[in-house]
């Protein structure tokens, strides 16, 4: 403390202010909410964002069982040579594995329930390398999808919303009838259901179905698979990845990337971050701006004390310094508070939220409304630097006019009555 400057000296001593004596008990007080004030807004930014991260994570990643990291295919519909193209594709360092696929869509029947589905053909032994919807089987067997046999597995909602169970049949109506001597009539398939997935995300389990990729190259009268899916090694690093395999790639082809396609659900989700992040932070710059009024007061019942300190040689940037030092501390202080509060709430939420739901008798997101029934949390440090340095900013962007207020004291002025 000897070896600090008499500005800080003094600027620490003001931020004690009122804790020795009742003169200024109530500007402390002030101080006090307003360091509070801060840490409390700093807190609810960093939990918030991070239960929005991971929600987003959570949904990502079951969107990542079902769908791949980067799909390949043909303009016209179907890639000739799928096995070329992989090979081609297996020569980027960033990819792992790659599996064919064939994509349509079909009315399913059942009795005299009929559902709209996405139908997915697969090759059993290849599809569980590019995603993990082979470990979600609810029911049933993923090997069960054999070349030839017209087996089907469906989304565990799609199962529930047509009343069938494993064993069961249903009938696919294909998009394009056949012409018959009464007429285009539609064509109609049989298939047996040989299992039931759930990836969690209810696009996909209300909507979407395997079968194995000959059946459904029958099916959709294609000559081969509609494109490839391919998993790479960073799933983040996809459209860059895409990017390269379309430099690379020979043919007629298009690529996308899992972000392209839910690309209006991560820009929605992106858009509301955003939104909370901005409507969040003007807590935090309410409780920063609270230290004008703060340093308002303290400079008016200081008024005396500066003008001493002018006399002794104390210039007017000296004087400023003061009060910046008197803000800048308790912005500091209240930050620091805040990122020490929602860390800990953050990296414990899942511990939190389930003792509060128990002690309280409520539940927030219940199993019949919610298929996420628990708050993730992924805290990021990233967002924590961001919030901290934007709430010491605040903090002492509101010292400045107080401390200018400050410099401004006359000492004639301010001794006249003393």
């Amino acid at each position: 403390m000897k070896n600090l400057s008499f500005e800080w000296l003094v600027g620490l001593r003001y931020t004690r202010a009122g804790k020795r004596s009742g003169r200024n008990g109530f500007i402390s007080f002030i101080s006090m909410i307003s360091m509070f004030g801060i840490g409390l807004g700093v807190a609810a930014l960093i939990i918030v964002l991070s239960v929005m991260n991971g929600f987003q994570k959570e949904v990502r990643d079951r969107m990542l069982s079902v769908i791949a990291h980067v799909e390949i295919f043909d303009a016209t519909g179907a890639i000739p040579d799928w096995q070329q193209t992989a090979a081609e594709v297996q020569k980027n360092p960033a990819v792992l594995a790659t599996a064919p696929y064939v994509d349509g869509q079909s009315m399913i029947i059942r009795d005299e329930v009929m559902r709209g589905v996405i139908i997915r053909g697969v090759l059993p032994e290849l599809e569980p390398k590019v995603s993990e919807v082979a470990d979600k089987m609810k029911s049933g067997h993923w090997q069960d999808l054999r070349s030839g046999e017209f087996n089907i597995i469906l989304g565990s909602a799609l199962a529930a919303g047509l009343r069938v169970q494993v064993g069961d049949k249903v009938t696919l109506a294909a998009p394009e009838g056949q012409m018959t001597p009464a007429g285009m009539m539609p064509r109609l398939k049989a298939y047996t259901v040989v299992g039931i997935f759930e990836a969690g995300h209810y696009e996909y389990d209300s909507g979407m179905a395997f079968m194995h990729v000959d059946d459904a190259q029958k099916f959709f009268r294609l000559a081969s698979p509609s494109g490839l899916r391919v998993k790479i090694r960073d799933m983040l690093k996809a459209p860059l990845v895409a990017l390269e395999l379309s430099r690379s790639l020979t043919g007629d082809l298009l690529i996308r990337d899992w972000s392209q396609q839910n690309k209006n659900y991560f820009a929605a989700v992106k858009t509301e971050k955003t939104m909370m992040f901005i409507i969040l932070t003007l807590i935090v710059a309410v409780a920063a701006f609270n230290l004008v009024s703060t340093l308002v007061m303290t400079v008016t019942d200081k008024q005396a004390d500066i003008a001493i300190l002018r006399t002794l040689g104390a210039s007017p940037a000296s004087i400023m310094k003061i009060f910046m030092i008197q803000g800048g501390i308790t912005g500091l202080v209240g930050t620091g508070l805040g990122v020490l509060f929602g860390v800990l709430v953050a990296h414990n939420i899942d511990v939190i939220v389930p003792w509060i739901e128990h002690t309280m008798g409520v539940a927030f997101l219940p199993k019949e409304l919610y298929f996420i029934t628990t708050l993730p949390s992924d805290l990021r440090s990233a967002d924590v630097l961001q919030i901290s340095a934007i709430a010491v900013v605040l903090a002492f962007v509101a010292t400045l006019y107080p401390s200018w207020r400050a410099a401004r004291v006359k000492p004639a002025e301010a001794l006249r009555y003393e």
